[in-house]
């Protein structure tokens, strides 16, 4: 017998970042268009929910019934969904109810939770009246769920291995739903589980663990299967691998097939590389070039990421961003444009006779100089300008009306730049 069921996490309903309603429509088209190519047609055994349907504990009427209306499709075609709550829609301590407790009570998916007696060990009550840790499903599988454990799900662990094991052995497939992430998959991530803490849970007879939380996909040693989030969170999130995994198991063989040709925001990704001599306006003028030939279609209101790197002869705030996003904005009909400047700017050359045994004033005639370098536009008269900061500072040391200080200072821009006063 073949058994085929979709294993999707990190759904994300309702996510508001960028303050676009578009945006958090997104996520419920990917969300259904997913459920309707990989569960509906043809239709699978069962659908899994690893953790975050929603983005937040407090939803809004309308990203409730989003949840509904994808979720009355697989119950109108008799798919059972199989959810477990994540750090984004799980109860705080204490609170007894949830959204996925209030769709769990209207029929419209299993919300499978463990229960654990006073001395902390894990109980697993089959499905029984609207509550249960595991279903035993018509096609063979049991599938199992647990809670958010946060910072405490190493400690955990090995109290579920030991419950897990003394399940009956009446099913030919073992399935557990766990909110959690591996160690090595993303950096900076406080808590991840190392292989060895999960791997009890094989031993005790899990075939499949069905992964949430890591929005990379990633899968090991054949067993253990992350998607990733369906939709990108964020504009980095486009350049992870991410989607739904689609399973068949036959005679003990697990095939999970990452899926990814369901409905997503198109994303247009530019790096563009500029040099220290460039002006502002050449950069600016650059940028909008790199666009232009990227030939973006206004119609698909992509997500536009320019990553601005290499060496700037300028300050940053002298590209003037806001301005130069507007004209994106206008060019491409990008739904959202970031625009992100990594690139260093040029304030010291680094010449290796610049000492601090110089004479005061030659050492800061050559600091004023370097600095007035680093802006492109006035590199070429960097030593005139330098000269006369220096005089200026002279100047006003030695109190002399603010009259004459501006006097020579157009008199010398004057010389310098006779035909643009």
């Amino acid at each position: 017998m073949t058994v085929c069921f979709l294993h999707i996490a990190d759904i994300h309903l309702g996510y508001d970042h960028y303050n676009n309603p578009e945006r958090t429509k997104d996520f419920f088209f990917s969300l259904e268009d997913v459920i309707r190519r990989y569960a509906l047609e043809p239709a699978v055994d069962f659908v899994l929910i690893a953790g975050d349907l929603f983005e937040h504990r407090d939803i809004k009427p309308s990203t409730l019934n989003q949840a509904e209306i994808v979720l009355k499709r697989l119950k109108e075609q008799g798919i059972p969904v199989l959810a477990i709550e994540g750090n984004h829609d799980n109860r705080p301590f204490g609170v007894k109810t949830s959204w996925l407790k209030y769709l769990e009570g209207k029929g419209w998916l299993y919300l499978l939770e463990p229960e654990a007696d006073n001395d902390g060990n894990i109980i697993l009550h089959p499905w029984h009246e609207h509550k249960g840790a595991y279903c035993d499903l018509p096609c063979g599988v049991r599938v199992i769920g647990t809670t958010w454990y946060a910072s405490q799900a190493a400690r955990v662990l090995p109290r579920l291995a030991t419950a897990i094991t003394a399940l009956p052995k009446d099913v030919d497939t073992q399935i557990l739903l766990l909110h959690h992430g591996l160690e090595g998959q993303i950096a900076r991530y406080e808590g991840a589980l190392r292989y060895s803490e999960v791997l009890p849970l094989h031993h005790a007879g899990i075939d499949y663990l069905a992964l949430g939380h890591i929005h990379k996909n990633y899968s090991l040693e054949g067993w253990i299967f992350n998607p990733g989030s369906l939709e990108a969170n964020n504009m980095g999130e486009y350049d992870i691998p991410r989607g739904a995994y689609f399973v068949t198991v036959e005679g003990g063989e697990i095939k999970a097939e990452l899926v990814q040709d369901y409905r997503q925001r198109p994303h247009v990704g530019l790096e563009i590389a500029v040099k220290a001599d460039e002006t502002p306006q050449q950069v600016r003028d650059w940028i909008l070039n790199r666009v232009e030939a990227a030939q973006i279609d206004p119609q698909e209101r992509v997500m536009l990421d320019v990553k601005v790197t290499g060496e700037l002869g300028f300050p940053a705030h002298e590209l003037d961003q806001r301005r130069l996003q507007a004209q994106l904005d206008q060019m491409t009909g990008a739904l959202v444009t970031r625009i992100t400047v990594n690139a260093c700017q040029r304030l010291l050359s680094g010449d290796p006779t610049l000492n601090r045994s110089m004479p005061r004033r030659e050492l800061e005639r050559r600091v004023f100089e370097d600095l007035i370098a680093s802006h492109a536009s006035y590199r070429s008269q960097s030593q005139e300008l330098a000269e006369l900061c220096l005089t200026l500072k002279e100047m006003q040391q030695s109190g002399s009306p603010v009259e004459a200080m501006y006097e020579l200072a157009e008199a010398q821009l004057l010389a310098a730049h006779p035909k643009n006063p």
